[in-house]
């Protein structure tokens, strides 16, 4: 079994076309807009509408460079890149917060416009994947409820009761990205009410046109690093017709699992661009900082936490291309994306947090971007996917393949050593 990850000279090209993108014409074009939050209410209204116009001009300029939807086939204008490929462009997009969502591949759309294309009907591709495709649209994934684990599916209380064609779907749902911005929703709602407790078979996917009566939104969630569109909504009585359904009444475990696999492994592309450019900024730091009669650099405290963010961030990246040069290959990568999940977004946090302790106090103040980065950071132990649950998958996948076989190898990467 060979492993190459060398890229073609044609992907090495876009790597580069990317790269130079993001550094030339991303980030000088949004860095004006860095302190909109210190401005007064009128200053910010202004700014934030030409912010707004820069961001969507920056879209079209990523469409004419020909860096739109990396992940998406050619055949629905797209860059039609494997998962290795797409890694190194997620990658060189997060340099910037903005980057993946100008190249239109960031969360929840990317997994989104997944989903429509493998589950959707050809009717449903054309009203709600194909304006997504061209950017008219947004949308999101509407699946956490307050009341029970987010991480078990199984325990969802919305529920969707038939009424001749249409379904009255009534529950509760928080965390929902992109809601106050989405013109439908991926809903998963419970409609198989007599399933046994734990059943995965039970959820079905609807797609729910927003705004609509009976979709209520509450609020906006505050979390660490402030009100960043995660919703909070109240459904009741929402009638939605039957052809609304997406990919079949009673597959919603299965199309959220579909969804999540690649969607994972496209966070943990975008979080090694975040722990790259935390440990280049440690480096810099240790190398420009003078105390105690040396540089940092020549610290052996330091250089530990140097070498420690290296060999992290190395496996982080080795990870994540083996999960997806499996994925490409069309073969079993629950367990190698599980684990990649797992470990680059811990790695993160470490990481972040290391440079955060060479730069000492500045590292801690919001004069260097350390400190937001570690905010979101924290975030990623539990999005899509718990730390713990993660391993306890991990840990059944090895189990399961001892006893078939009577070796973990097939749990750890299936590699030939």
């Amino acid at each position: 079994m060979a492993i190459d990850f060398t890229l073609a000279p044609e992907h090495e090209e876009i790597r580069r076309r990317v790269r130079a993108f993001v550094q030339e014409t991303i980030i000088p074009a949004v860095s004006g807009f860095d302190d909109l939050d210190d401005l007064d209410d009128t200053a910010k209204a202004t700014s934030r509408d030409e912010y707004i116009r820069v961001i969507f001009e920056l879209r079209e300029k990523a469409r004419a460079e020909g860096l739109w939807l990396p992940h998406m086939p050619e055949e629905w204008g797209g860059m039609g890149l494997g998962h290795v490929e797409l890694a190194m462009v997620q990658s060189e997009a997060a340099k910037t917060r903005l980057g993946p969502w100008v190249l239109n591949c960031s969360a929840p759309d990317e997994g989104n416009m997944h989903t429509l294309l493998h589950w959707g009907t050809d009717e449903q591709k054309e009203k709600y994947l194909r304006p997504l495709l061209k950017g008219h649209k947004m949308s999101c994934f509407a699946m956490t409820e307050p009341e029970v684990a987010g991480s078990d599916p199984t325990l969802i209380r919305t529920h969707a009761v038939k009424d001749g064609e249409e379904w009255v779907i009534n529950g509760h749902k928080w965390f929902i990205s992109n809601a106050r911005r989405s013109s439908f929703a991926i809903l998963i709602a419970k409609t198989e009410l007599d399933v046994p407790e734990g059943s995965r078979g039970g959820n079905t996917a609807f797609l729910v046109d927003l705004p609509q009566e009976g979709w209520n939104d509450v609020r906006e969630v505050e979390t660490m690093h402030g009100s960043t569109g995660h919703s909070e909504i109240v459904i009741t009585d929402l009638r939605v017709h039957d052809s609304q359904i997406l990919g079949g009444r009673g597959n919603g475990h299965r199309l959220g699992q579909y969804r999540l696999g690649p969607a994972r492994l496209a966070h943990c592309m975008r979080w090694i661009s975040q722990a790259e450019t935390a440990l280049d900024m440690m480096v810099d730091r240790a190398l420009n900082r003078y105390s105690h009669g040396s540089l940092l650099a020549e610290k052996q405290g330091i250089q530990w936490l140097i070498a420690d963010s290296a060999m992290e961030l190395y496996q982080c990246k080795l990870m994540v291309l083996h999960a997806a040069s499996k994925i490409d290959r069309g073969e079993d990568f629950r367990t190698e994306v599980s684990m990649s999940k797992h470990f680059v977004a811990n790695s993160l946090n470490r990481i972040v947090d290391r440079a955060i302790q060479v730069h000492g106090a500045l590292g801690y103040s919001t004069d260097t971007p350390l400190a937001k980065m570690l905010q979101h950071a924290r975030w990623a132990r539990f999005a899509d996917g718990a730390d713990e649950i993660h391993q306890m998958r991990i840990a059944e996948r090895t189990i399961a393949a001892y006893r078939s076989t009577g070796s973990t190898n097939a749990a750890t990467g299936g590699l030939p050593l």
